[in-house]
């Protein structure tokens, strides 16, 4: 296989990972659908940051550390279940409206960024890629791993702006339908803060039950 064959394999594998709903597509529609276009970009934004670091971790070894110590992982999966399962109590408990000015207690994009890229830091779904793809395409024979690590770093980040990104401008272009509709805002933002938490949970449980 050469280098663009072997290129080309990663990005369908990523396109997969990413595509695939999880914490991070569900944490971008739900900041999206309470907040509007510009917060779930910006959630998307902090997402794509995670994803930059996260390639910079598989560049350095993290995925090697990972299949070498094990015991590490169930803990940050647990952990990053935890802080997911936070997310969605808040959103469960909060009684968002909408209205023609923005949502009224709605957070700041500025946060909505630091969550998001929180959120793509502690996801295990990014961790098993990393440990199951990464020691698989960064090869020497393919040149110096630095340039390979930024080239796959530039794949996630675009892949994640275009599918997260688009996900975000169609659910916060939606959410205007529900400019009249309090109850309905409400309803959809503890909705997708159940979600959240169901995801949460399931995560924790394959986590733990792995272990």
């Amino acid at each position: 296989m050469n280098y663009t064959e072997n290129l080309w394999l990663f990005f369908v594998l990523l396109f997969g990972i990413i595509a695939v709903p999880g914490m991070d597509m569900l944490f971008v529609l739900a900041n999206a659908l309470t907040g509007g276009s510009n917060r779930g970009l910006a959630a998307t934004a902090g997402i794509m940051l995670g994803g930059a670091v996260h390639t910079l971790n598989g560049a350095i070894g993290v995925g090697l550390l990972m299949h070498f110590v094990p015991i590490l992982f169930t803990p940050l999966l647990v952990a990053g279940a935890a802080y997911m399962a936070y997310i969605g109590i808040s959103l469960m408990r909060s009684s968002i409206t909408v209205g023609d000015d923005g949502p009224a207690g709605s957070r700041s994009a500025w946060k909505a960024f630091r969550q998001g890229l929180v959120t793509c830091l502690i996801n295990p779904k990014a961790y098993l890629f990393i440990l199951a793809v990464y020691p698989q395409f960064l090869k020497p024979a393919y040149g110096p791993i630095w340039m390979q690590a930024m080239i796959m770093g530039l794949l996630t980040v675009a892949t994640q702006a275009a599918i997260y990104g688009g996900l975000a401008v169609t659910a916060g272009r939606s959410r205007g339908l529900l400019v009249d509709n309090p109850g309905a805002t409400i309803l959809a933002g503890r909705a997708a803060g159940l979600l959240l938490f169901a995801v949460s949970l399931f995560t924790a449980w394959e986590g733990l039950r792995a272990a």
